[in-house]
């Protein structure tokens, strides 16, 4: 196993593993009960860690790390139908859950 992500914030590191996980890459997580152990442990031992199970899909999983917090360089989109101005990451507006063109 190799560790794939860690970040202090949680919910970073959950949304990593979903999007890992959705392309057909077994992870697991370690240090998921850790935090109560701050003040014992060095606080960046406490954050949660998202571990590949086969290192054979090392790359794979890097690869869609790097494209998913990778800053986008797309324009924020209007939408079509209530005509609201949404972030370049949202795929639906955030107004009228309109899907973007």
């Amino acid at each position: 196993m190799i560790l794939l992500y860690t970040r202090e914030n949680r919910y970073l590191v959950h949304n990593i593993q979903n999007i890992v996980e959705n392309n057909g890459i077994e992870t697991t997580l370690k240090n998921e009960y850790a935090a109560g152990a701050v003040g014992d442990l060095v606080p960046h031992e406490s954050w949660l860690e998202l571990w590949i199970v086969n290192d054979n899909d090392y790359d794979k999983a890097m690869l869609l790390i790097d494209n998913a917090t990778a800053n986008s360089t797309e324009p924020d989109w209007l939408c079509s139908n209530c005509k609201e101005n949404n972030p370049a990451s949202f795929e639906f507006c955030w107004n009228c859950q309109t899907i973007h063109d």
